[in-house]
């Protein structure tokens, strides 16, 4: 170690590997640590992680659980919905929207404590490490960062353990042994890998899912609901007017009741090798179907086309930790503009795993019934354009075809 290290802001969630990277830090670098617990929504209780932090020597002032909430669904899960953002083609990307809001929020307590470096938990293997370093060095790219799992040599569970009972940190039962599965949980989804999750030809056991019933299980007789949008977000559900969180956890209740939001991917990760995780995302899930639901109804063809092929590269920023990057942020700037009159409401019926749109309007719609109808137009098209339409587009392929012929 080059560099003194002072203090430095642990992202802390109180379980067992963060446990083991409070009291490491405090151990390796000597060093005093200071504590960030965002709360997303992952539906925990916090306050068991402020105890620990205080039984590991953490200063009361020194330790932070932030309720993040809003701002994350505002400033982060919103302006994502609005590209219609998945990551090749199926993923919502629960997991790595949060990851820039934690940087950021961690980034800010670093300077309020004058700390001069950051640590997080994720591991050398995954896509975490460079969504935390990249939101991190692009808020300050002086800021030293510490990431033990690319440190130390407690490589096991079982050493964790060890480690843990050696300097009296609390190991729950139930991580005693081997997990059966990691988790990761926000407002947003829940996603689960690793172990029973590892083969990609077994089923996923229906024990792994904790956000939503089983489809088969779910109610026989289907859900409607209506979900009021301005300029591109969600404002109202079944005309009650909600915050974004609020909004999102309404979401999230009928997706559970109804199985809805179950994805098993097998993704590429950002570091180069593919795995198999299993997504549960029941609001998010209903919303994004919703919002493609009143894009149609308001989006120009060009628009929306253009929209379509952007949508995939800027997932692609997002699952690789590039949020804060001027590429992404330009990317956002056409997206919004986009959304000007993406205004409405759409109905959706919802049914053991399905969300069906069954409706839309808006007060800004590009739908026309006098245009597209098959009853008399009286005039609003004329179906004798269509042919000089049609010879046109077909005259490069016509001089192709004598070409060959």
């Amino acid at each position: 170690m080059s560099d003194k290290i002072n203090r430095v802001v642990l992202a802390y969630s109180g379980g067992l590997d963060t446990s083991v990277i409070l009291k490491w830090l405090q151990q390796e670098y000597q060093c005093e640590v200071v504590t960030f617990t965002a709360d997303l929504g992952q539906g925990e209780e916090l306050e068991p992680a402020r105890r620990k932090a205080e039984m590991a020597g953490v200063k009361p002032e020194h330790i932070f659980i932030d309720d993040l909430r809003e701002e994350f669904v505002k400033d982060f899960v919103f302006p994502m919905m609005r590209a219609n953002a998945l990551y090749e083609g199926l993923y919502l990307l629960g997991t790595s929207i949060a990851r820039p809001l934690i940087a950021k929020r961690q980034i800010e307590i670093a300077k309020l404590v004058n700390a001069d470096a950051v640590s997080h938990g994720a591991t050398g293997k995954g896509n975490d490490q460079v969504r935390f370093e990249l939101g991190y060095y692009a808020l300050n790219p002086d800021i030293k960062v510490i990431a033990p799992w690319r440190e130390w040599d407690l490589t096991s569970r079982t050493r964790l353990i060890e480690f843990a009972e050696a300097h009296q940190i609390p190991v729950a039962k139930d991580k005693r042994g081997e997990s059966p599965f990691s988790t990761d949980a926000n407002l947003l989804h829940t996603s689960s890998e690793g172990k029973v999750l590892e083969d990609p030809w077994e089923e996923v056991p229906d024990y792994v899912y904790s956000r939503t019933v089983n489809p088969e299980d779910a109610p026989d007789t289907p859900e409607t609901i209506t979900i009021d949008f301005e300029r591109g977000d969600g404002v109202a559900l079944n005309g009650e007017a909600m915050s974004p969180a609020t909004l999102l956890t309404a979401l999230n209740e009928l997706g559970r009741k109804h199985g809805i939001g179950r994805l098993d991917l097998v993704e590429n990760r950002f570091v180069g090798m593919k795995s198999r995780g299993m997504y549960e995302t029941p609001g998010g899930t209903i919303y994004h179907l919703a919002h493609r639901g009143i894009e149609q109804i308001t989006l120009d063809r060009g628009a929306a086309h253009l929209k379509d092929e952007l949508a995939p590269r800027y997932a692609e920023l997002i699952y690789n930790g590039f949020w804060f990057a001027p590429e992404r942020e330009m990317l956002q700037a056409a997206i919004d503009y986009s959304q000007e009159k993406v205004t409405g409401t759409v109905r959706l019926k919802l049914y053991k795993g399905s969300v069906i749109v069954t409706g839309r309007k808006s007060p800004y719609s590009l739908y026309s019934e006098k245009v597209v109808t098959f009853e008399d137009d009286q005039g609003a098209y004329d179906q004798r354009d269509a042919a000089g339409f049609i010879k046109l587009n077909a005259l490069r392929l016509r001089l192709l075809g004598r070409r060959e012929g």
